[in-house]
């Protein structure tokens, strides 16, 4: 079955930087579309940034020049850099893969929390 496990959330001041990872399982990882959701408290889960399987990326706006998204598809894993970090970036941060019909039908990962103090 397909797993992804999100590390490396932590907490950080404003200004800092952290790197998540994903490591997937159970699934053919070269061929799916991969990407990172966020969840703050009291507000919709929002994708951030995506990754096609050719390489086709997309990033929010909210964090467009800030974040990094990649892929090792030799490892199986998804990583996000995030640099700069304000207090808003603060959320549950979730791996996603997507589903033949769109994000809603793939699969996600257990998130790892991100805090950014000020």
């Amino acid at each position: 079955q397909v797993q992804l496990v999100e590390s490396g959330g932590g907490l950080v001041q404003a200004g800092g930087s952290l790197r998540l990872s994903c490591a997937a399982s159970g699934m053919i990882f070269s061929i799916a579309a991969m990407g990172w959701y966020r969840q703050a408290p009291g507000k919709e889960r929002e994708l951030i940034a995506s990754i096609s399987n050719i390489g086709l990326i997309y990033y929010a706006d909210s964090v467009k020049g800030r974040f990094t998204i990649s892929r090792d598809n030799a490892k199986n894993m998804l990583y996000l850099q995030m640099n700069s970090l304000k207090p808003e970036d603060t959320a549950m941060y979730y791996c996603a893969r997507r589903g033949t019909t769109g994000w809603a039908g793939g699969y996600w990962g257990q998130g790892t929390q991100v805090t950014v103090s000020s």
